[in-house]
């Protein structure tokens, strides 16, 4: 028994558990019987967000391997698949008035081999391209709805737009310069423009986006958005002037609330990164990553809260700094223990502060993890850390999370998960359960 459907759909899941492991199987026998035991169970989620997103700007991936992700998702309880279709270095999604998106923006000659800022950079010589059809989100979409996930689009703006302005260099503050697909990681200082062609863009693309994404929530970006561009505009200096904003730096926010009024006045709500939770208006789900106080700082604006501090749910980071991991977002690990020991949502918060978290994220930035091997062994088991606490509040602690994960990866096994062992061996294995081969 369940109160909606998405009840009906977590309580599948938790039969699936029961079952044995073998029964997860791609190859499971069919005929015979598994035993299950008799026992009646009564749950529910300590959040209504419970999320990972997934980079699939930096490196493109299959809608046949997406599918898989969400299965994955599924089986542990995750209801939100955040998806971050465009960045500096790739556009994912066609736009039927501005094909260049795709058709120049989809496409990069090569990419950075290794950390941005270096003595020496080094790139692969090897292009890299993809997008996705209207056909396939949609179909997503579906397909993700079926086993209770939503899938939230990401349209990132005004910054980490190189891509959109390699197609449309109208849309920048030097209309004239002719640039290309970002093929560096980092942040690059490339911006919209913000004269009104550029709203106009932004809004026509957003209403495709909402025409293929029914979710209520609707993310457009608006982190990492550096403003010497604007600082160096005549054109963005006279428009801070005439919106009466005190220098071109508050341009950003000017900016995000013209977009997140225009995804309100289409009955969504706005999705935005904050640095500080202080920069976006009161419409928006604020997505906190910086620093867990950010989080409390936002709710007591008044926003809804989707917690997301990137030293306990960034998986692009490595878990170990052992001898023999591959190669990660430069920093320091993010642990296992550490993502299921995050206390960003347990924290004594006031009740009303409390009642504006919805929940928390697990973030795959794909710099370094172009391959669905690679991406699953980042990912898992630390996703599984994450879903835990999402849904139990890790009530049991780390010795309870531990003994069920030993159990569990039994799960991942027969389902073929390229996780990161428990006890890791050498890059070269690639049987589930270790590193993947690069």
């Amino acid at each position: 028994r369940a109160a909606r459907p998405a009840g009906l759909l977590c309580g599948v899941q938790t039969l699936r558990q029961l079952l044995p492991a073998e029964a997860l199987a791609a190859g499971a026998r069919r005929g015979g019987a598994w035993s299950l035991p008799c026992v009646e169970i009564s749950d529910v989620p300590a959040h209504p967000w419970r999320g990972t997103m997934l980079d699939v700007a930096r490196h493109f991936q299959p809608v046949s391997y997406l599918r898989r992700y969400v299965d994955l998702m599924a089986l542990h309880k995750l209801n939100t698949l955040h998806l971050h279709l465009t960045d500096d270095q790739g556009w994912r999604m066609p736009i039927a008035a501005y094909p260049r998106l795709t058709g120049i923006g989809g496409h990069r000659s090569q990419s950075m081999a290794g950390p941005p800022g270096g003595p020496v950079e080094s790139f692969d010589g090897v292009p890299h391209s993809g997008a996705y059809t209207t056909r396939e989100l949609r179909d997503l979409v579906r397909y993700a709805e079926a086993r209770g996930v939503r899938v939230v689009p990401e349209i990132e703006m005004p910054g980490h737009v190189r891509a959109a302005l390699a197609a449309h260099p109208e849309l920048g503050n030097d209309p004239s310069r002719r640039l290309g697909v970002w093929t560096k990681w980092g942040v690059c200082d490339t911006v919209f423009g913000v004269h009104e062609e550029v709203f106009d863009f932004c809004r026509t693309v957003l209403d495709e986006v909402m025409d293929v994404f029914p979710s209520p929530y609707i993310h457009v970006g608006g982190d990492e958005c550096p403003t010497t561009e604007w600082e160096n505009s005549p054109a963005a200096r006279e428009r801070a002037a005439a919106e009466g904003l005190p220098d071109a730096r508050a341009l950003h926010g000017w900016f995000m609330g013209r977009i997140g009024a225009h995804v309100a006045e289409r009955g969504r709500i706005p999705v935005g990164w904050a640095e500080t939770g202080t920069e976006l208006p009161p419409e928006f789900t604020v997505m906190t990553w910086r620093d867990p106080a950010h989080a409390r700082a936002a709710a007591r604006r008044g926003h809804q809260v989707i917690a997301a501090h990137y030293r306990a749910t960034y998986l692009d980071y490595a878990e170990s700094d052992a001898p023999g991991e591959p190669l990660t977002q430069p920093g320091p690990p993010v642990e296992l223990r550490t993502v299921h020991g995050d206390r960003s949502l347990t924290d004594d918060w006031e009740p009303g502060d409390a009642s504006r978290l919805l929940g928390t994220q697990a973030q795959l930035w794909t710099e370094y993890a172009p391959t669905p091997d690679r991406i699953e062994y980042q990912t898992y088991p630390r996703l599984c850390a994450l879903a835990d606490r999402a849904w139990s509040g890790g009530g049991d602690g780390w010795p309870g999370f531990l003994a069920r994960l030993g159990h569990h990866t039994t799960r991942l096994d027969a389902l073929g998960v390229r996780y990161r062992s428990l006890t890791p061996r050498p890059l070269t294995a690639a049987s589930p359960g270790t590193a993947p081969t690069s």
